[in-house]
C-alpha cells in the first residue's frame, strides 16, 4: 500500500489551499491507484492528462478492509508511486454493478488499455485476481463501484 505521512499531506494541502481558497480546511483522504508503485505512477499520469475520468473497486474489498465508502462531492489526494501528494480528484458519480455488467462507457473513462470493454475485464480481473484485499478475489457477478471523478489539481 502505498502511503504519504501525515505532515506531507498537511503541508500540501495548505499549500493548495492558500491557491484555492474555496476548498475544506479538512485534509481529505489520500490514496494511490493500483497496487505497485509502477501503476500508480502509469495511472496517475492519466489522470493529469485527462484521459481517465473514472475507476472502479471491488465492493467486496471494501467489506475486507472496512473502508469507508466514497461519496458523491468527496475530495481525495492521488498520490504518486512514491507517495508524494500529486492531484486532488472529486467524485462525482457512483454506481454499483455486476462485473458483468459494468458497460462500455465506464470502460472507456478509466483510459487503460486501448479503453475497450474487453481491455477493462481482462485488466481488472487479473487485477482482483493478483490484488484483491478479500479472500472471495473475483467473480463475474462480484460487485464493483464505478465511480466517475474530475480533476481539481492541478486544472489544465
Amino acid at each position: 500500500m502505498i502511503t504519504a505521512t501525515q505532515e506531507t499531506l498537511v503541508a500540501f494541502w495548505s499549500e493548495l489551499r492558500s491557491r484555492m481558497p474555496s476548498l475544506p480546511d479538512a485534509v481529505p483522504e489520500a490514496w494511490a491507484f493500483g497496487a505497485t508503485p509502477e501503476h500508480a505512477d502509469g495511472l496517475l499520469d492519466l489522470v493529469l492528462s485527462g484521459t481517465k475520468t473514472g475507476t472502479a473497486s471491488s465492493m467486496w474489498d471494501y467489506e475486507a478492509s472496512g473502508e469507508a465508502l466514497p461519496q458523491v462531492g468527496d475530495l481525495s489526494i492521488i498520490l504518486d508511486g512514491a507517495g508524494s501528494p500529486r492531484a486532488v480528484i472529486r467524485t462525482t458519480s457512483l454506481r454499483t454493478v455486476p462485473f458483468d455488467e459494468v458497460d462500455a462507457e465506464h470502460a472507456h473513462a478509466e483510459g487503460e488499455g486501448d479503453r475497450s470493454l474487453d481491455a477493462w475485464r481482462e485488466i481488472h480481473e487479473r487485477f482482483w485476481r493478483n490484488h484483491s484485499e478479500s479472500p472471495r478475489g473475483w467473480a463475474p457477478d462480484m460487485p464493483v463501484l464505478c465511480e466517475r471523478f474530475e480533476l481539481v489539481h492541478p486544472v489544465g
